[in-house]
């Protein structure tokens, strides 16, 4: 019983021992994003503002305790993303126009603990509007960020939001289809 052991030992020790096998460690995954191509559509209601928005998207009226009658959300169910319009009748006050700007750049400085860069840009419409653009980089969460006005009567911001925990990084295609609905947003935007 004794000589059984050994050799079942001895037996064991040495197919134990035999070359490694041959180990590849696979690659860092990423999970596949598809998205749908850019295609359209006339923002409905009868609003002091009108623009285009994504097909993908839909129009949800702001709910928030302090929401005002105009504040939206372009809504993109599929991407569990949100643009969130907010909208002011400045109506020629000069107080409320420049709290409006006041407000509008807090808001986006908020993110600074976080972001790794800030850029701001002024753009101008094809119909004349003028735009504050912000793209923020990090781990934010607000990645684009935008605000525009006639200095009048109309003030309208923009801000795009994630109902996810992914970093950004992983949802950077995400983020980019959704920057181009929003500059295709500022670059439809009329106001009434």
């Amino acid at each position: 019983m004794k000589k059984i052991s050994v050799v079942v030992g001895a037996l064991a020790l040495l197919t134990g021992c035999s070359s490694a096998p041959d180990f590849t460690p696979k690659p860092k995954g990423y999970n596949r994003i598809d998205l749908p191509p850019h295609s359209y559509q006339q923002l409905p209601g009868d609003h002091p503002y009108s623009f285009e928005y994504s097909k993908e998207a839909v129009i949800k009226r702001d709910s928030s305790y302090m929401a005002q009658p105009h504040w939206l959300n372009v809504y993109y169910p599929k991407l569990n993303a949100n643009v969130q319009i907010t909208y002011m009748d400045v109506q020629r006050d000069r107080r409320l126009y420049n709290k409006m700007m006041e407000d509008a750049r807090k808001l986006t400085g908020k993110h600074e603990i976080k972001a790794t860069a800030i850029d701001e840009r002024i753009l101008k419409t094809p119909s004349g509007i003028r735009a504050s653009v912000f793209e923020l980089q990090g781990e934010v969460p607000s990645q684009f960020q935008f605000y525009t006005t006639d200095s009048a009567k109309h003030f309208l911001r923009g801000a795009l939001y994630f109902r996810t925990a992914t970093a950004n990084d992983s949802l950077a295609p995400v983020i980019e289809y959704v920057k181009e609905d929003m500059v295709r947003m500022l670059n439809t935007l009329k106001y009434k």
